[in-house]
């Protein structure tokens, strides 16, 4: 007779994964009703290991507080590096500090910029990320790792598959995202033809505070603000 195959513990195993459902459930609506009540905002990524002395730090404070300064609020995932510059200058330009945060083994922690009433806290990553992309009228994002990245691209892909409304999709720092959006520029549409040309359109590359303002400004003189799914 034919051995059982799986470990006893399985059984147990998905009944755990459904009463998982409940607590998944929860952070959506916790999300869902304290995010919508908070206006337009921005979201800003970056690498949480950027240290306060670092130019892309102070950088993410000029882009944060002009930000606010023109209505917008802040997002941000509300741990420290270019996490907590968003936050601090959001706050110091007394505009709408937002931080969605995250329990991980290393790196993240609650920055002390983000308003006491809009600290979101989430045990799933996939919930946090959809309050990002649901609220963000734009993302700004600052040189990071693999995180910054998994947000960076998955934005591009949803507003390519017209999954959400499209928004402005910001790279600040040429020196550190020019061989990446040239790498996709080569290889990824010339060399294999894996993209289009107008998905090119959905990135622009900056340098300055400025730069940021112009764009997010530029694009809702034509478009209205709204949630994006």
């Amino acid at each position: 007779m034919r051995e059982e195959q799986h470990p006893k513990g399985w059984n147990e195993k998905k009944t755990n994964d459904s009463w998982a459902i409940f607590k998944i459930m929860g952070e959506f609506v916790n999300g869902y009703e304290k995010l919508s009540k908070i206006g337009p905002c921005v979201s800003i990524f970056g690498s949480a290991r950027t240290k306060p002395e670092d130019k892309y730090y102070k950088l993410t404070e000029k882009v944060a507080h002009k930000i606010v300064n023109h209505g917008y609020g802040v997002i941000t995932g509300g741990g420290p590096g270019i996490m907590e510059a968003g936050n601090k200058g959001a706050h110091l330009g007394g505009g709408t500090s937002v931080g969605l945060n995250i329990e991980l083994p290393f790196e993240q922690h609650d920055n002390p910029y983000i308003d006491h009433d809009k600290s979101l806290d989430f045990d799933y990553f996939f919930v946090r990320k959809v309050m990002f992309v649901k609220y963000s009228q734009g993302f700004v994002v600052m040189p990071g790792g693999f995180g910054t990245l998994d947000e960076l691209f998955e934005a591009i892909t949803l507003i390519q598959t017209h999954k959400i409304e499209k928004f402005p999709i910001i790279l600040v720092g040429t020196e550190f995202w020019e061989g990446l959006f040239e790498w996709v520029k080569t290889t990824l549409l010339d060399q294999f033809n894996n993209i289009s040309e107008k998905d090119l359109d959905l990135i622009h590359l900056v340098d300055t505070e400025d730069e940021v303002i112009d764009i997010l400004d530029a694009f809702y003189k034509e478009y209205g603000f709204s949630p994006n799914f």
